[in-house]
């Protein structure tokens, strides 16, 4: 194992921070990992670490067929930011801004770079597409904050990959997670092993988020230059490791040991591993799912559990405003997998309650929420 320390600028006096990464094995072929961007939300964290020890024995072990780096702490901005006993970690304090949102868009000018270059020969084209990608983040000018030369480190590592794994949860929620529609097909095996509740597909969810910004590239460079043999050379997708309390070690061990068979279906580590389950969740179009909300301030009661599916009307939570007496019932408006719902259980309108993942489209434009 190789440990490799980035030092963050822009520190305050007396103080710094650094982003840290773990690199086992060696090869042509590269794994990222990465957990809690969202720095309040931990499950990935603690799966990152059974990850570390078990990664650590089949290199001693020569199981690993290349290189997988792991970020245990992918947000130490966000690892400091308590206020009043309360760990704020999805947006930093100074600017407002979620982490996990803006990264920077590579496919422009990568094209602009290359795109006289590119031809027939698909692996060329990859190798090629993966060492400008490197060469763009390293030639922008000075970062201009803490959190955007986070952004660039993280998006640098990951850039190389051909699978990436950015680790998240949601408040209360079903494991599940986000890829482009493309992808589904081969990640159906990690989402069976991780017993996921639903996946979530789109090509553009409106925020920039760092899973899109790895794989959409791919999509929009071979777009960009038809002629040329450009295929979807980096598998990325955010997993969402279920909620936010979901540490509990066995949680965290069966997280790992899914991700390591599912790598080991890929031929990245060698040894005996069970096979995934036949059983596997639903793909479902990110635009089919629907944030529902509260009609008035009050005290939410849910009435439905999530990773339940749920039908067209089905009650899911009441809201009680207990000075007018005011009780309103909050039903489902389309049938799916109620996949998430929020910690808080008092609410004002304006704040997403419950997340329903169905299968016919019902919005279009930013689909992600902050």
């Amino acid at each position: 194992m190789q440990r490799i320390d980035h030092p963050l600028p822009w520190s305050h006096l007396g103080s710094e921070r650094q982003l840290s990464v773990f690199r086992f094995g060696a090869g042509s072929r590269k794994v990222y990992i990465q957990a809690s961007l969202h720095a309040d939300e931990l499950p990935g964290m603690r799966t990152a670490w059974e990850l570390k020890k078990r990664l650590g024995e089949l290199e001693a072990n020569g199981q690993l067929h290349g290189v997988i780096e792991l970020v245990p702490v992918a947000n130490p901005i966000g690892l400091d930011q308590y206020v009043q006993s309360s760990h704020l970690g999805r947006f930093e304090l100074g600017s407002g801004k979620n982490f996990n949102r803006a990264f920077f868009e590579l496919s422009g000018p990568v094209g602009d770079l290359i795109g006289g270059q590119l031809g027939t020969d698909a692996a060329a084209n990859v190798a090629l597409i993966r060492r400008t990608m490197g060469q763009v983040l390293d030639r922008l000018p000075a970062p201009g904050s803490q959190l955007e030369a986070l952004h660039r480190l993280l998006l640098r590592h990951a850039c190389e990959a051909e699978i990436t794994l950015d680790l998240h949860c949601d408040f209360e929620a079903a494991i599940h997670l986000y890829a482009l529609p493309q992808h589904w097909p081969q990640w159906q095996p990690l989402a069976a092993r991780l017993k996921a509740g639903v996946a979530l597909l789109c090509e553009d969810s409106g925020g920039s988020s760092f899973d899109e910004s790895c794989s959409a590239p791919w999509l929009r460079l071979a777009r960009d230059f038809p002629r040329a043999a450009i295929p979807p050379a980096n598998l990325a997708t955010t997993l969402e490791l279920g909620s936010m309390g979901d540490t509990r070690v066995e949680q965290a061990q069966a997280n790992c040991e899914a991700i390591l068979g599912f790598l080991a279906e890929q031929g990245l580590i060698s040894g005996d591993w069970p096979p995934a389950p036949d059983a596997c969740c639903e793909g479902m179009p990110f635009e089919g799912t629907q944030y529902l909300f509260a009609p008035h301030h009050g005290v939410v009661s849910f009435l439905r559990e999530a990773g339940e599916w749920v039908e067209e009307g089905d009650a899911l939570f009441e809201v009680v405003d207990p000075l007018q007496d005011k009780v309103s019932v909050v039903r489902a408006g389309t049938s799916g997998v109620l996949f998430a719902l929020d910690r808080g259980r008092y609410t004002q309108p304006g704040i997403w309650q419950a997340k329903v993942a169905g299968r016919d489209a019902i919005r279009a434009g930013k689909l992600i929420n902050d």
